[in-house]
């Protein structure tokens, strides 16, 4: 182990350059689970248990990832027009 870089910080390597990820999918994803665990409990619901509260945390997190879908929509288009 070189102690070098704990020592002496100018002689540690640049770090890399942070990787541009397409967070659509990951959003995407996510908010598609939220809505099949919506459904599941609106099912659940209909059928006479008693599930309110899982039904607003399925809410929750659909507005959730539709807003963060939203947000990465306007970010990229930022980063695309920054980029030219």
């Amino acid at each position: 182990m070189k102690f070098a870089p704990l020592i002496d910080p100018a002689v540690r390597k640049p770090a890399p350059k942070p990787v541009r990820v397409d967070l659509r999918k990951v959003f995407a994803i996510g908010t598609g689970l939220w809505i099949v665990a919506l459904i599941v409990v609106l099912i659940l619901l209909a059928v006479g248990y008693s599930v309110m509260p899982l039904v607003i945390m399925c809410v929750a997190g659909v507005i959730i990832g539709l807003l963060l879908l939203i947000w990465e929509y306007f970010d990229r288009w930022d980063y695309r027009r920054l980029g030219q």
